[in-house]
């Protein structure tokens, strides 16, 4: 049973980000250079998000390499939080009363709960050896 929720886990992040990665593919990283720009930071830096967001939740999604791959998740959402919501990231929002990173910080808890976790047996991996 763990091993199936093992798996439920990583296709749920895995497919849900991956979608956020093909949009970016499709429309690319404008927004995302923008953003870097106000923070005064490199706008190559932007093209990391197809890291984050394509790479390693096909990763994720097939069960290789899956604890790696969940750390850069976790990354890559931290820092989507830093850049964009920033010091909202705990302010409550009035009509739900949800803090605004929410969507954030469950990728970001799912994630290093899969790194903790590791593939299971459903995955490509099998489960075996350190980074799966």
């Amino acid at each position: 049973m763990a091993d199936a929720g093992k798996l439920i886990l990583r296709l749920t992040i895995g497919i849900l980000l991956l979608f956020h990665g093909v949009n970016k593919l499709r429309h690319g990283v404008g927004f995302i250079i923008g953003v870097l720009q106000a923070h005064h930071l490199p706008d190559f830096i932007a093209y990391g998000v197809f890291i984050g967001e394509v790479v390693a939740p096909i990763l994720l999604i097939i069960g290789f390499l899956t604890r790696p791959a969940a750390l850069i998740v976790a990354f890559n959402l931290a820092m989507a939080l830093y850049l964009v919501i920033g010091t909202h990231v705990l302010v409550l929002d009035r009509q739900t009363g949800a803090p605004g990173g929410e969507l954030n910080l469950i990728y970001i808890g799912a994630a290093l709960s899969i790194a903790l976790l590791g593939s299971g047996r459903f995955a490509l991996s099998k489960g075996q050896g350190r980074w799966n």
